[in-house]
């Protein structure tokens, strides 16, 4: 399963390449087979009897006859395939041993032992010896390019290292606690915009599965003190008794995109791919039910793996990564995005620039809440070792930053990877097994440090219902920049017609709820100054059409005791066009309405000129005079108090009416 190899990766290191540098050795003992060091006689045969069975591949065979040798005479050749064998066996310790060994006895010999030993030292963070040895290796005039090329990259990672361990970040991670974590392992955290809903993947033992596994999504919700009720297992048709990993929640949560890949048989729900393994996408009906899920199709999929997906909060962009082995047989990842055209369709992914994506491996992508910070990690990037956890942000012409290691000890030696950030950047979330936890791995959160963070977002929730009856409605919601008119957000309310949406900060944003057969309803929201705990909660009415009915124009704005139109009202006035091009028989009134503030008179003049700047707008863009005719009210029609600043903004309204179909 190509996804749980990728697993392994993240958290067990494996030293690259040790069979192809093996088979050097192979050929360097050849060399050198006629000229041992050793003057035992019966040590060197038994040393050629186990470079024998080293060549066939018999490793446990070639330990003890090495072993053996190495009991009649200490010698370098002995002590340097016995450390292949076990570096073939992945006994890593014990190869470096071996290596430390051989080079004691003459470090000159077979200067290829320098190189393996320092890699060895660099895995496991022992960066002072690592840099010795690495140093005395190129010392040795090596002819070999990329162990050339490897040994200078150990020594810019020993002193990015070393200087990143005597400045550390800071870093207290804590467990999030047995309502999340298990006795098994628990990694691949999703979370929804308002940071209350938590799925992750679980590993459970399934003894009929032929890896011995199988992965569960599990689901956690929070209760009103912020605490985690107890995880759940999201349930079929999501989970089968295969493998299900590296989940991708909505912004909501009523949309989740996951992995599934391809080990023996029948999924359990016709989710066969197009490679080894595939993304799949299913939809929340109602309550915790599912639909089943859909392979996204080959567009998105090929022949290759894709996975770890990451959606954006904005509902059109999807992230993941795609692998593929190289020509040595590693198999490596970079991170590729599509977007959602206006039609649905998914673009034909393409391969994030060289900024982000090197020779080396990238995965475990996360693009923040924000739209533009980007988390992820990668061994092609400098880094301490291994995979090491890297952020960059995009700017306003989509161009992504130099990517920043987030430092020592958030990254080690060892490989990170799996992060991921809260909407509004203070907690950051991660997989470990630390000793202190309940076993294997667990979900922790730390608190990130201030340079690492994104731009803080908030939310926007609530019901969609129909103002006559109370019923509830799926419609759909834009959240749109009022400064450019950009489309921010767009999505839809689920059929209990709830809805959740992200507010990022720094901008004036226009809401606009539609559903056919009503009025449309419009809100807006200043998130100029940043607030980490300003979030919104609001039911969302909508009026079916019919005579009488009126709505009030949210996002219409004129300068004081003025009535030209601001540029930020085009983007309500637009979805007022569109909203009489749809519906072509009826009739509005478009009303002012003003505060009691001045003269009645000069209230009076003010609403009719406004209103009167709406009907012209709207006629200048086609609709047809005859269905709109405008009026000014003045301050004679309050719906809130005058006597406070709220009550006299909510009183300086543009309205319009159904008064003809």
């Amino acid at each position: 399963m190509e996804h749980q190899h990728t697993i392994a990766q993240i958290f067990k290191h494996t030293l690259k390449g040790s069979l192809l540098l093996a088979f050097t050795f192979i050929f360097s003992c050849a060399s050198i087979s006629q000229e041992l060091s050793t003057d035992n006689r019966k040590a060197g045969k038994l040393f050629e009897e186990g470079q024998a069975l080293y060549q066939k591949r018999q490793l446990n065979e070639a330990k003890e006859v090495l072993n053996k040798a190495l009991e009649r005479d200490n010698f370098v050749e002995a002590r340097t395939l016995l450390a292949y064998v076990y570096l073939d066996l992945m006994q890593l310790q014990n190869a470096k041993e071996q290596f430390s060994e051989a080079i004691a006895i003459n470090a000159n010999a077979i200067p290829n032992n320098l190189f393996f030993l320092a890699e060895l030292e660099l895995q496991d963070g022992e960066y002072e010896k690592a840099a010795e040895h690495f140093n005395l290796f190129l010392e040795s005039n090596p002819q070999n390019s990329d162990q050339i090329n490897r040994s200078n990259k150990g020594l810019e990672i020993v002193e990015l290292a070393l200087n990143a361990i005597e400045n550390p970040v800071p870093f207290n991670p804590k467990n999030l606690g047995s309502a999340i974590n298990s006795d098994k392992a628990e990694y691949f955290p999703s979370l929804t915009v308002d940071g209350n809903t938590l799925l992750f993947t679980r590993r459970l033992p399934l003894e009929s599965s032929p890896i011995g596994y199988n992965e569960d999504f599990f689901v956690a919700q929070k209760d009103e003190s912020g605490e985690w009720l107890k995880a759940q297992n999201i349930g079929q048709p999501i989970n089968t008794v295969n493998n299900e990993g590296a989940p991708s929640f909505s912004a909501d949560g009523n949309m989740l995109i996951f992995t599934a890949c391809e080990l023996y048989g029948d999924y359990g729900g016709n989710r066969k791919g197009y490679g080894s393994c595939d993304l799949f996408i299913t939809f929340k009906k109602e309550a915790n039910n599912w639909a089943r899920p859909q392979n996204l199709g080959n567009t998105i999929n090929s022949n290759h793996w894709e996975t770890q997906p990451s959606f954006s909060a904005d509902g059109k962009t999807l992230y993941f990564v795609r692998g593929k082995r190289d020509r040595s047989g590693q198999q490596n990842g970079n991170i590729y995005v599509s977007k959602l055209n206006e039609e649905g369709r998914w673009s034909t992914p393409e391969a994030l620039s060289n900024t982000i994506n090197t020779q080396g491996n990238e995965e475990s992508v996360f693009i923040h809440p924000d739209g533009k910070t980007l988390y992820f990690s990668s061994d092609g990037h400098l880094g301490l070792g291994g995979l090491d956890i890297f952020m960059s942000q995009k700017d306003s012409s989509g161009k992504w930053s130099e990517p920043k290691n987030l430092g020592y000890p958030i990254n080690t030696h060892k490989n990170e990877n799996s992060l991921l950030v809260s909407p509004n950047g203070e907690l950051a979330y991660f997989a470990s097994d630390r000793e202190e936890g309940y076993g294997d791995l667990d979900l922790y959160s730390f608190e990130l440090p201030q340079e690492f963070k994104p731009n803080p977002v908030s939310y926007f929730a609530g019901k969609i219902y129909d103002k006559s009856n109370q019923q509830p409605l799926a419609a759909r919601f834009e959240l749109i920049d009022l400064s450019s008119g950009e489309l921010v957000i767009e999505s839809y309310s689920n059929l209990n017609g709830e809805f959740l949406m992200a507010l990022p900060f720094g901008k004036d944003y226009a809401l606009n709820v539609s559903k056919s057969g009503y009025l449309f309803y419009s809100d807006n929201f200043s998130m100029k100054k940043t607030n980490d705990n300003q979030a919104f909660r609001k039911n969302v009415p909508l009026s079916p059409i019919k005579v009488g009915e009126k709505i009030v124009l949210n996002n219409i704005f004129f300068e004081t005791a003025k009535y030209k139109l601001k540029n930020e009202s085009k983007v309500e006035l637009d979805k007022l066009v569109q909203f009489l091009a749809t519906n072509p028989s009826l009739k509005i009134e478009v009303s002012g309405h003003t505060d009691n503030v001045g003269s009645d008179a000069s209230n009076l003049t003010l609403s009719k000129n406004r209103a009167k700047s709406v009907v012209d707008y709207l006629v200048e863009k086609g609709i047809n005079s005859s269905r709109i005719s405008s009026k000014g009210y003045g301050s004679t029609q309050p719906i809130a108090d005058n006597n406070s600043s709220e009550g006299r903004a909510k009183n300086r309204r543009t309205e319009f009416e159904i008064i003809g179909m």
